[in-house]
């Protein structure tokens, strides 16, 4: 997975593997910084009610995939990694991304200076 900030557009570009593992068809996930609510590095609250669909699910492995909760329509691409990203969205079409990547903390100051700039 290849994260990367241009201008006022935040881009996940995701390999092979992993659109097939979660599903998801194109390649890029291309979100505007404006549309990003919130970011935040701590682990994000899972539970059962969650519906998947599609996507791939190994517990303690892979959660990969749309996946439809009480918050709305959300993407996930976590692995074994700790190093969670977390981005709340409005006027997007998922209401939340979650990520395991690699300087978590980092992406995560980098997208919360661009939401200010864009402000």
């Amino acid at each position: 997975m290849n994260l990367s900030l241009s201008g006022r557009t935040f881009s996940i570009e995701l390999e092979w593997y992993e659109q097939l593992l979660s599903f998801y068809l194109q390649r890029t996930i291309d979100i505007a910084v404006s549309h990003v609510e919130r970011v935040t590095t701590e682990e994000p609250m899972s539970n059962w009610a969650e519906l998947r669909a599609p996507g791939t699910f190994i517990p303690g492995i892979i959660k990969a995939g749309t996946y439809y909760t009480t918050k709305g329509k959300e993407f996930w691409y976590v692995t074994r990694s700790m190093d969670y990203l977390t981005l709340e969205l409005r006027d997007e079409p998922y209401r939340r991304i979650i990520l395991t990547v690699d300087y978590s903390q980092v992406w995560a100051e980098r997208i919360s200076t661009a939401i200010a700039a864009s402000l």
